[in-house]
């Protein structure tokens, strides 16, 4: 067999052997959404959002607390993890580029995005959840940025890598500042797959549970005040799913077809934002 042959059977292999791959997992993942929206559409009503949860064992209420609280949580993690997430991705690609302290940072970020999140709950319950003496929103809320950061830190960090440095000396050479050619130029390049590795984090923690069983915990009762117990839509999967009420089992699998339903329209609508502004 020639050279030429080998290589055209080892492609062959490879392109097999990738193709099973891709079919595997997008077998799964269809199998989960289409399980989830089986079960989850049928337990659908009005009163799942309008109503707070009735007393166990009651076939009736909502989960109203937990869709405001899980909002809450959320965009409050959202509003604390993605700026510090792109700025510091912008100053390791940009300002700190090719220095130790910057590869310092980068293999902390990569340590940070595969710690389990219960090891970050665990982190946040210590330093925010025992000195204060109870649960609170802003505790959880702490924790999902917690994880977010390092997910957006890296994806700016290479998207912002990714764009040639010629487009910056051309900024450079009709005056414009470092500021202005990061803001106008280097963003611009890059706002694709920055949006997407935010949409990505955001998509990530708000299907978390681990971390705000340590942190925000649970309430049973509508509330706004995040200085308190929040409830929160996956916190509130977990205890029903594991309940003995097939009420509770019902409205589990309600819950899951919401959450699931909310991400994916997000990440459509956001990507074809992203394709009308940017043309990509």
């Amino acid at each position: 067999m020639d050279i030429k042959t080998k290589r055209k059977l080892k492609g062959s292999i490879a392109l097999i052997l990738s193709t099973f791959a891709a079919f595997m997992g997008l077998f799964w993942l269809v199998f989960i959404i289409f399980d989830v929206l089986r079960h989850g559409i049928t337990a659908l009503n009005l009163d799942l959002f309008l109503e707070d949860p009735a007393p166990p064992g009651i076939p009736e209420g909502g989960l109203r607390n937990a869709f405001v609280g899980q909002l809450l949580i959320t965009s409050v993690a959202t509003v604390i993890g993605v700026p510090l997430g792109v700025l510091g991705g912008t100053f390791i690609a940009e300002y700190a580029r090719g220095t130790r302290f910057a590869q310092l940072i980068s293999i902390l970020s990569d340590i940070m995005v595969s710690v389990p999140s219960i090891v970050v709950g665990t982190f946040i319950y210590a330093i925010m959840v025992k000195p204060f003496g109870h649960f609170s929103g802003w505790a959880g809320a702490a924790a999902l940025a917690f994880i977010m950061i390092p997910v957006v830190l890296r994806t700016t960090e290479d998207m912002l890598k990714l764009v040639p440095w010629t487009l910056r000396e051309a900024a450079f050479a009709l005056g414009a500042s470092y500021f202005r050619v990061i803001k106008d130029i280097v963003y611009r390049a890059a706002a694709t797959g920055i949006l997407t590795g935010i949409i990505l984090a955001i998509a990530r923690v708000a299907g978390e549970t681990a971390p705000l069983l340590f942190t925000s915990f649970n309430n049973s009762y509508f509330t706004l005040n995040m200085n308190e117990p929040i409830a929160s839509l996956t916190v509130t999967i977990f205890n029903y799913a594991m309940g003995p009420y097939e009420d509770w089992h019902e409205k589990a699998w309600a819950a899951a077809f919401i959450i699931t339903v909310v991400i994916l329209m997000v990440t459509i609508i956001t990507r074809s934002i992203i394709h009308w502004r940017y043309k990509t």
